[in-house]
């Protein structure tokens, strides 16, 4: 499968995500289908299901492993994590997925195309999605696709992956809480997984915290402040001392946010970090030429602290 990272590179808003399908059985016996999408940036390939070796008391949802070429990757039955009734339906299609450093697949039961849209058209999860690994909605003609929460679900299933908030050793090394009491750092991420456990790390380190689900939020936040300090760069700083983003995100990526940021006088010198798990080497490049100050990447938060005191001291 081949990909570009073209919208990795600028302010388009835009993003591919590939569809997917996870059926369900209902209470007759009817197949339900279950649509489900990923950002392409994260797919390294699609192959079919090849041998499974079963590993010894693995984690409910882990199926196995397989050995792709040179490596030996985790699967995850995806079907199971999501708490669906299959039936005898057989998952035989791996969509094998690459971000925070780690290769895992994950079995489906189909692949239908590729998708490119605006974030625009990425809606927050709604009340009747009662699920905490769906970040988004994308509403097609005929059908809804849900933009699953891969961090969160990889992150549970595989500890090297996870995202751990920092202990107490960690956080006294990092400097003095008390000197970090009047600095407010927001932070924009939709998957309040992620979003929680940055935001308790930076409080626990002493620092004051605003969230926010996604860039379009938080851009109006920052509007906001701007329209009460009257534009003025000092008086804005001292409200919101850093912007912490991540890259996808519903109705407006981090890419856009840290480009409209940038777009204004008053903001050209307020730090903004990305946090992501799409921050390859390349993509770090071309994310600090958008005006980002640091690459953060995913999972690394004891650097968290740390970046935060050297850009707003």
């Amino acid at each position: 499968m081949k990909q570009t990272n073209i919208l990795l590179e600028s302010d388009t808003n835009e993003l591919e995500i590939v569809e997917f399908r996870i059926d369900e059985v209902d209470a007759r016996g009817e197949t339900v289908p279950c649509y489900y999408g990923v950002n392409v940036a994260k797919v390294r390939e699609i192959i079919r299901l090849p041998q499974i070796s079963r590993v010894v008391n693995a984690k409910p949802g882990v199926e196995g492993m397989i050995k792709l070429r040179d490596k030996v990757i985790t699967i995850i039955n995806l079907a199971q994590v999501l708490g669906k009734n299959t039936g005898a339906m057989h998952a035989d299609r791996v969509v094998v997925l690459e971000f925070n450093n780690l290769m895992v697949g994950v079995l489906v039961h189909s692949v239908s195309r590729i998708y490119r849209i605006s974030w625009k058209n990425v809606e927050p999860p709604s009340h009747s999605v009662q699920s905490d690994q769906v970040t988004g909605l994308v509403k097609m003609d005929d059908r809804i696709i849900l933009v699953l929460d891969f961090e969160k679900i990889v992150g549970e299933l595989c500890s090297e992956s996870a995202l751990k908030p920092l202990d107490e050793g960690q956080l006294s090394l990092a400097g003095d809480n008390s000197s970090r009491a009047e600095r407010v750092i927001l932070i924009a991420d939709d998957s309040l997984f992620i979003r929680s456990t940055l935001a308790n790390s930076l409080k626990a380190a002493g620092y004051t915290v605003l969230e926010a689900e996604n860039g379009a939020e938080a851009w109006q936040i920052i509007s906001r402040t701007l329209d009460d300090c009257g534009h003025d760069a000092a008086a804005f700083r001292s409200r919101i001392s850093m912007l912490i983003t991540d890259v996808e995100m519903p109705q407006m990526d981090g890419l856009h946010l840290t480009s409209l940021v940038r777009k204004e006088e008053v903001l050209k010198d307020l730090p903004v970090a990305i946090f992501s798990s799409l921050a390859s080497e390349d993509n770090k490049r071309k994310w600090i030429g958008l005006g980002a100050n640091r690459i953060l990447t995913k999972p690394d938060l004891p650097n968290l602290v740390r970046v935060a005191d050297e850009l707003t001291a």
